[in-house]
């Protein structure tokens, strides 16, 4: 399956519940300021976020205007003009190589399935990685990634539960640098900002890769769950007062009808999405593309 009907169908909620509605409104009456407040609403209803949603529709209203823009169409592509030029003022991660990459995020929302995912997106661009099972918090969570690493045919680095996840991050390090790895996936404990020792953690980890490999390309990604919507602001806030976040990766995109969160992402936060999550296969993780986003969805 292409890309692009990865992306569509992951969409399809997202754009039954955007752009079904969005028809619905401009096939009643005329453009005035009753329909920016209703299409307002309806951003507002598919997790844009209520500033997000204002500030996008107050651009189409000017844009309209000056463009003297009066049919269903126009209106239409004009709230994609609107969208993309967003997207483009925030710009992409271009993956350098080597590539250290620690994935953070809440209890529940995929990491190590992610990273797993990660692993055979890279080993299809054809690079060398190596997994690090830094989440030694988590009963199973080694054995999950081992799980992964063995599908993937992955090297991974690992030590038992209740180890110290610096010192993994450590020995993972040092075998990344002895082989030339081009890309190190470093899996974290979920955990939640609550935790002071957990979220101190990712900051000694953070640490140990500045400290231990300052020639690397170094990134974090938060993982966040798109079905949560609206809740996952508040994770990026959380995390973000601890380490300094680079990008998200947002899963189950084809399970919820609130995708326009990453668009609260990306404007509120002025963050990339990255990756995305388009189902349960191995192979279902997909680079994100803003441009493929918005036409799936309006």
């Amino acid at each position: 399956m292409g890309l692009f009907k990865k992306i569509g169908n992951a969409l399809r909620k997202t754009r039954e519940a955007i752009a079904r509605k969005i028809d619905a409104l401009l096939s009643h009456g005329e453009i005035n300021d009753d329909f920016y407040d209703d299409l307002t609403d309806i951003l507002i209803s598919c997790d844009v976020g209520v500033k997000t949603s204002i500030d996008i529709v107050e651009n189409l209203r000017l844009q309209a205007r000056k463009n003297k823009i009066r049919t269903a169409e126009e209106v239409k592509n004009q709230l994609r003009t609107v969208l993309k030029e967003d997207f483009e003022n925030i710009g992409n991660i271009d993956i350098q190589y080597p590539a250290i990459i620690t994935i953070i995020g809440v209890n529940g929302v995929g990491k190590t399935t992610t990273i797993g995912k990660m692993a055979k997106y890279f080993k299809n661009q054809h690079k060398d990685v190596l997994l690090v099972a830094g989440d030694t918090f988590r009963a199973a969570a080694t054995n999950q990634l081992n799980e992964w690493a063995q599908r993937t045919k992955t090297k991974i680095v690992k030590q038992g539960e209740g180890a110290d996840a610096g010192a993994v991050v450590f020995d993972g390090i040092s075998s990344a640098k002895a082989k030339n790895t081009d890309v190190v996936l470093v899996d974290t404990a979920g955990r939640l900002h609550t935790k002071t020792n957990l979220m101190e953690e990712l900051k000694k980890i953070d640490k140990i890769i500045n400290r231990e490999y300052p020639d690397a390309h170094k990134y974090t990604f938060i993982v966040l769950d798109a079905t949560t919507g609206q809740n996952a602001l508040s994770q990026i806030s959380a995390f973000d007062e601890y380490v300094k976040i680079d990008g998200i990766v947002l899963t189950k995109l084809d399970g919820t009808a609130k995708g326009g969160v990453v668009i609260a992402i990306e404007k509120e936060y002025n963050l990339p999405v990255v990756f995305v999550g388009v189902g349960e296969g191995e192979d279902d993780l997909e680079k994100f593309d803003s441009e493929d986003f918005i036409n799936n969805i309006i």
